[in-house]
């Protein structure tokens, strides 16, 4: 998990082509926030901030600590803004120059290694953290980078150790955000809303990564069908930063929920103004196709597709995501082979087996489907998704009372949930 100038016109081409190493490289520009985000009062700090960390950096070129705090900044401007494609490779710039000077730079190593599991590249996180934990093994910033790249390998005991160190070394917000997820995972949804609520709590009231908190914990709710109580996270949140594109998204979906789908068409239409989000897009699809409207869902499926596309030109691996997107509009051959590619490297992770399963499913290969699945529930989730999916094969296979048993588990979970 990662938690954030002068004003600039760079593209991220020009930032991007700033690779040489050591103390003569370029630092990468800050990214002009444009619209709502541009307004946002840490703005104009954040570019003062920049423009003062470069003037010591020209100063002093050998020194590295400014150039970790501007990319320590890169990286909340990364997730406030959502310009990925553009911040992640001009961070790797500034942290490879940085390990060029300094080959064992711990804080270098931890965030190049935050970026690459921002980027979906899981293993090469993994190992970079672990070169971490090696040069300092009492930091607990490393152990949660080390608890994400575990669970997203389908390491699941391995992360619930790490979990469990970092809590250890330093209780606070992000440990207590990687220990929700862990009992979401294994199906512990009142502890796992619990533990995100704490997560809140530990956070400064308005910033960044506080909300970030509160609208997982909404999302929590939404899950677990308390909607009352999701929109209420949601719109404390959108009175503390009345940009954050991922609070409005949320109150869409408590909308698309019940059934309002004009009021959530217009509110992903703003977050989306707000920050280029491929999943904005993505719920207005599926909106367009609830709404019968297949011409418009199919359209907008196609520009997610590009916007991923563009996500993996700079890096960022997006073949889970292009599974799902695929199976959503109906492209199941295409769905199976980024399915299949995400599972070579990942066999073991619950969320690219549940994926799987569904594009064999709607193939009519129930045994794959089975097989995936399977695995998809071994941790023991109650994710009311996953459960209704896992229902619907076991009853195509002719095993009923399996099949309405996951089903009734997954209104057990949701009562609201639309079967």
């Amino acid at each position: 998990m990662i938690v954030g100038s002068f004003s600039c016109t760079n593209s991220p081409k020009e930032t991007t082509a700033a690779t040489t190493a050591g103390p003569n490289m370029e630092i990468p520009a800050l990214f002009d926030r444009r619209g709502e985000l541009a307004s946002a009062v840490e703005w104009q700090k954040t570019k003062e901030k920049v423009a003062e960390l470069k003037e010591k950096i020209k100063k002093e070129p050998g020194d590295v600590k400014p150039r970790l705090q501007i990319a320590v900044i890169y990286l909340s401007e990364a997730r406030i803004t959502g310009e990925h494609p553009y911040y992640y490779p001009a961070i790797l710039t500034i942290l490879d120059g940085v390990l060029a000077m300094d080959p064992k730079n711990f804080e270098a190593t931890t965030f190049k290694s935050s970026v690459k599991m921002s980027q979906h590249q899981f293993a090469e996180a993994r190992e970079l953290a672990e070169k971490a934990r090696q040069i300092n093994p009492n930091n607990a910033y490393v152990y949660g980078v080390l608890v994400d790249a575990n669970v997203e390998l389908g390491n699941y005991e391995e992360a619930v150790a790490m979990s469990d160190k970092m809590q250890a070394l330093k209780p606070s917000l992000e440990a207590y955000s990687r220990a929700s997820y862990l009992r979401e995972i294994y199906g512990n949804y009142p502890g796992s809303i619990a533990a995100m609520k704490l997560a809140v709590q530990a956070g400064l009231p308005g910033s960044e990564p506080q909300c970030w908190s509160k609208n997982i914990l909404g999302h929590l709710y939404e899950t677990t069908g308390q909607l009352a109580e999701a929109e209420n996270q949601y719109a404390g949140i959108l009175i503390l930063r009345p940009s954050y594109a991922f609070a409005m998204a949320g109150q869409a979906r408590v909308r698309k929920a019940r059934k309002e789908y004009d009021k959530a068409l217009a509110l992903l239409d703003k977050a989306a103004a707000i920050m280029p989000e491929f999943s904005f897009h993505e719920e207005m699809a599926e909106i367009y196709a609830l709404q019968g409207d297949k011409e418009k869902a199919q359209k907008k499926f196609a520009e997610v597709a590009k916007m991923l596309d563009e996500d993996a030109r700079s890096g960022h691996a997006v073949d889970l995501e292009l599974c799902k997107l695929y199976t959503k509009s109906g492209q199941f051959d295409l769905a199976k082979t980024y399915g299949l590619k995400e599972y070579q490297k990942r066999p073991k992770n619950i969320d690219v087996n549940h994926a799987l399963a569904w594009v064999y499913f709607n193939q009519k290969d129930l045994p794959k489907a089975q097989q995936h699945i399977e695995v998809a529930l071994r941790t023991g989730s109650k994710d009311p998704e996953l459960l209704r999916q896992a229902g619907s094969i076991e009853l195509a296979m002719g095993h009923t009372d399996q099949g309405n048993k996951l089903i009734a588990a997954a209104r057990k979970t949701n009562p609201k949930f639309a079967l």
